[in-house]
């Protein structure tokens, strides 16, 4: 008696299995993405919940010191008890509205034109 597990063949892992009924396949279709999305009314920060896509971001150990002060804060002063994700999608959401209303002279620009 062998003590290797039976595992399905490439075949069988990578067969077709066809399509629910009235469900049809994802298909990426370049004419019916936009190439600028149209901006949303008021900007928020997606809530916590499940993200279909992520970044990596690198910061430094006082930033990172800063968020986490700020979450705490934010939990202490406020009664808002989020993650340090949330935090970051809010601010990312600010500055995105700020860019969409103010263009050029928005805090964005201003900021990374400092950095250069």
């Amino acid at each position: 008696m062998t003590r290797r597990p039976s595992l399905p063949g490439a075949d069988e892992l990578f067969r077709p299995t066809g399509h629910a009924e009235g469900v049809l396949p994802l298909r990426f279709e370049p004419s019916r993405v936009p190439l600028r999305p149209a901006p949303p009314a008021a900007r928020r920060g997606s809530p916590r919940q499940k993200h279909t896509s992520k970044i990596t971001v690198y910061v430094s150990d006082d930033e990172l010191l800063a968020l986490e002060h700020v979450r705490l804060a934010l939990r202490a002063a406020h009664g808002l008890a989020v993650d340090r994700g949330r935090v970051v999608r809010e601010a990312i959401a600010v500055l995105l509205a700020d860019y969409e209303d103010r263009g050029e002279d928005s805090m964005l620009v201003r900021r990374l034109r400092h950095d250069d």
